[in-house]
């Protein structure tokens, strides 16, 4: 599947604070999601955001999310790692209707929130490896 006409406004969420071991993954995955639309959070890839951002008061990041979530025509949030923000962001979606996609992998060291797999809302996918996740990502755009 291609970019739409005019493209979707996708809100990718993924841990920033809560840990940046998975920085090189979310950039993978924003750069496929770039293949639908426009990806507004595309800061979430970036090795250095904690850098960059440090730059910007907590209210200015506040107000900048919540302006692209409310711009956003879905949400796909990449859950393995444990964040408080994630979690915000995917019950704010919730609240605002949009449809999200949580990517996870299972790991012998950490098990998913219940607060997300048990969530009838959402669509919970498990992947192994990036190429599992954006046949994911594929199908539920499909879908909407």
């Amino acid at each position: 599947m291609k970019t739409r006409p005019n493209g979707l406004s996708i809100y990718f969420a993924g841990a920033i604070r809560g840990g940046r071991k998975d920085a090189d993954l979310y950039a993978r995955l924003i750069d496929y999601l770039g293949t639908f639309g426009n990806v507004l959070t595309t800061h979430v890839g970036d090795e250095n955001l904690l850098q960059e951002e440090k730059f910007l008061s907590e209210a200015a990041i506040f107000e900048r999310d919540m302006q692209w979530m409310q711009a956003a025509d879905c949400v796909i949030a990449e859950v393995s790692m444990p964040s408080l923000g994630v979690g915000y962001e995917i019950g704010l979606a919730q609240t605002l209707g949009k449809k999200i996609l949580c990517l996870y992998r299972p790991a012998h060291d950490r098990s998913l929130s219940a607060m997300i797999a048990g969530n009838p809302s959402l669509n919970v996918k498990n992947y192994r490896e990036i190429h599992g996740a954006e046949h994911h990502i594929d199908q539920w755009l499909a879908s909407l």
